[in-house]
């Protein structure tokens, strides 16, 4: 049960950190777009994979 719980906790603050990100890229136009896919991967990795996706974007999109 506890560790249901600290999951769910990592996927309430990465879907709040791309939020938080988003906010500031809307300046820049370099939104992330949030979904199941980016939730996920940022709740696993944390900040790099946040760091991740900004340089995904930068260097495809």
């Amino acid at each position: 049960m506890d560790k249901i719980l600290n999951f769910l906790k990592k996927i309430v603050f990465s879907a709040f950190l791309l939020y938080g990100y988003n906010l500031i890229a809307t300046n820049f136009n370099m939104i992330i777009p949030i979904n199941v896919i980016t939730i996920l991967f940022v709740s696993m990795l944390g900040a790099p994979g946040l760091f991740a996706l900004i340089l995904f974007k930068i260097t495809v999109l």
